[in-house]
């Protein structure tokens, strides 16, 4: 469905071209200071046109809020976020495109033979454009993450195609080589955001990046890449087993963005490689607490944050839609060629970040708001735990 939590809910509505994209905010905690300024700024990161590597579509993406907020502070009553579409071209994607031919590796196929009917220009809910509801209510989620548990999420690329950040070796696969470990303790989003317009955090490894999208836009075809994501002060005590792990919630949110087709944490699939002794993370005392000596689980352990910093990566496909001619079918079940007409961005992954970062966001949020119900009611039993609780 379009709605995403339990306890902090956000449902996104709106297509690739109707007339606004938006999203409904319900069970925000009263008091919390916040206007447009404070969700413009990811939304401005998320936003068409912002460089010669992104589609060419020119949205201002502006937030209006119009409800749940008075003097500029929320009520604890439904926020509504709209932002209206003022760069949509229906007619750019009319002709054989979108009347004659299912894109191939885009879901204009699978929504006509689950609703009996799909949107007659761009993707509709399969649109990149629904993540703006999305981007909204996970900047209002950072903000109170960030106040009330100084919780830092910076999200970053990773890779593009075959270039790497860190390329991975033999003796040290993607998620435990000791350069990228050792980055991921001193990145934040200022730091991210100088390395435009790709947004990998190193002068070197962003020119190659760059290279390979343009090679790949002027050949009018796409890319794919990953984008990684690191989270420090995560409160101790989040996650729910069996089912709503942390981890399983935090796949379940970056699968559900647009274009992703894989999701590890911490070592990931290096970790298959690695003895159980190797791998497991021993425990130490510190400050009167145990802490893990290593992280190689990513902070997340029997589905539960232990205090660590969370770090998983998702991996981006190539854009599906791109000019190059292709064989396919239509639908009328006939061979022939297609070269799609609209505008999209080579590579997606620059433009994912603040995507990623919202959705962590809004899974933390969600664990969050849960734990503090957990945490009165165990003060009312007065049950007590052992080591760190989530304050």
């Amino acid at each position: 469905m379009s709605t995403w939590g339990q306890y902090f809910r956000v449902t996104t509505y709106g297509e690739s071209h109707c007339r606004s994209v938006g999203c409904i905010v319900d069970g925000c905690p009263p008091g919390l200071q916040l206007t447009e300024d404070d969700i413009q700024p990811q939304l401005t990161r998320r936003r068409p046109g912002q460089s010669v590597l992104t589609t060419p579509r020119n949205e201002k993406d502006r937030a209006e809020i119009h409800s749940g907020t008075e003097f500029g502070h929320t009520l604890g009553t439904p926020i509504a976020i709209m932002v209206r579409n003022e760069d949509h071209r229906p007619r750019d994607y009319g002709g054989q495109t979108m009347e004659v031919f299912p894109r191939p590796g885009h879901a204009d196929l699978t929504y006509l033979q689950k609703y009996g009917v799909k949107a007659s220009s761009g993707g509709g809910r399969s649109s990149a454009r629904e993540t703006i509801g999305r981007v909204a209510a996970g900047a209002i989620a950072d903000k109170y993450l960030r106040l009330v548990h100084n919780v830092e999420i910076v999200a970053f690329v990773s890779s593009v195609g075959r270039e790497y950040l860190n390329p991975p070796t033999p003796e040290h696969p993607s998620g435990i080589n000791p350069e990228f470990q050792q980055r991921l303790k001193g990145i934040t989003r200022s730091i991210v955001d100088q390395f435009e317009p790709v947004r990998c955090p190193d002068q070197e490894a962003s020119q190659r990046m760059i290279r390979v999208i343009e090679r790949f836009r002027d050949e009018h075809d796409s890319i794919g890449g990953t984008v990684t994501c690191i989270i420090r002060n995560v409160p101790t005590g989040l996650g729910e087993p069996c089912f709503d792990k942390l981890e399983a919630k935090m796949a379940h949110a970056m699968l559900s963005i647009p274009a992703t087709k894989g999701f590890e944490i911490g070592s990931g699939f290096a970790g298959c490689v690695m003895s159980g002794s190797a791998h497991n993370d021993p425990f130490v005392r510190q400050n009167r607490v145990l802490v893990t000596k290593t992280n190689h689980s990513g902070g997340v352990q029997g589905g539960i944050s232990n205090g660590s910093a969370i770090y998983f990566t998702v991996a981006f496909k190539p854009p599906a839609t791109i000019g190059r001619p292709q064989s396919t079918a239509n639908y009328q079940l006939q061979d022939s060629v297609l070269e799609a007409k609209g505008r999209h961005d080579p590579c997606v992954v620059p433009r994912a970040v603040p995507i990623v970062e919202a959705m962590t966001a809004l899974v933390l949020m969600d664990a969050l708001m849960a734990q503090y119900a957990r945490d009165a009611a165990r003060g009312i039993t007065g049950a007590s735990g052992w080591g760190n609780k989530c304050v």
